[in-house]
């Protein structure tokens, strides 16, 4: 499910079920997180990269493995996976996200979460939650961070999708990339930061971690408590019925 190869000072971690358009279920996050902890032990690695196989980055949650759950299930799902996300800024190496084809619900997220985002232009972002009748239950201040909290809000709202051009005039990534050379210039990018002294990468990604991300368990707590309370509505009912989900 992740796929590691080490170029030089740059692990590249490529998240792989392309059966499930790569979406993250619970053996993924696991793996994914001991991925990214043996990365950040390594001393021969000096910057991640975190892509998916084509077609895309993620879609997000593996609503088949949600459908086996309950609500209160699902919430525990989602703060594990909040957890995963949000251990990435307590690494000490730096972690870029190469994101092409689409980035939606969980996987939009899961990107924003990565130190610096490199989107192709085509690339198709969207947080669909709201519109199925609940709060996307992680990450938000995260987004928040990105984008501030006006511009958060609206992206949750989530009425329209928006390409990666204007995922990069927002702040939702931080460089743009022709379609199909996302993985190239995050690699190029990710070179770049493995050459820099590491005491003081480290200190850098130190010294604004607090700042970047604030108050993250908090708000997940926060995000998830009202995604489970949301999951009562009608609206929620009728989506999670699709999918199996026992209300």
């Amino acid at each position: 499910m992740i796929l590691s190869e080490r170029q030089g000072g740059v692990m590249r971690l490529t998240i792989d079920r392309s059966e499930r358009r790569n979406a993250l279920g619970t053996e993924l996050m696991a793996r994914l997180a001991d991925a990214l902890a043996a990365a950040d032990a390594d001393p021969a690695v000096g910057a991640v990269v975190l892509t998916g196989a084509p077609p895309a980055f993620c879609a997000g949650s593996d609503l088949k493995e949600l459908g086996r759950l309950d609500v209160a299930g699902m919430g525990r799902h989602e703060a594990e996976t909040a957890a995963v996300a949000r251990a990435i800024g307590a690494l000490d190496v730096p972690v870029v996200a190469a994101v092409e084809g689409y980035a939606l619900g969980g996987g939009f997220i899961l990107a924003i979460s990565c130190d610096l985002v490199v989107t192709a232009a085509d690339t198709r972002w969207h947080l669909p939650e709201v519109v199925n009748g609940w709060l996307p239950p992680w990450g938000l201040g995260a987004l928040a961070a990105r984008v501030g909290p006006v511009r958060a809000r609206a992206l949750v709202w989530g009425a329209e999708l928006i390409d990666g051009t204007e995922a990069h005039r927002l702040g939702v990534a931080d460089v743009l990339a022709p379609k199909g050379e996302a993985l190239a210039r995050a690699t190029a990018l990710a070179e770049r930061l493995a050459a820099l002294p590491r005491a003081a990468a480290v200190s850098t990604k130190r010294f604004f971690e607090p700042l970047v991300a604030a108050e993250g368990e908090r708000l997940d707590r926060e995000a998830g408590r009202r995604f489970v309370a949301d999951c009562a509505s009608a609206e929620a009912r009728t989506t999670l019925a699709r999918f199996t989900v026992k209300a």
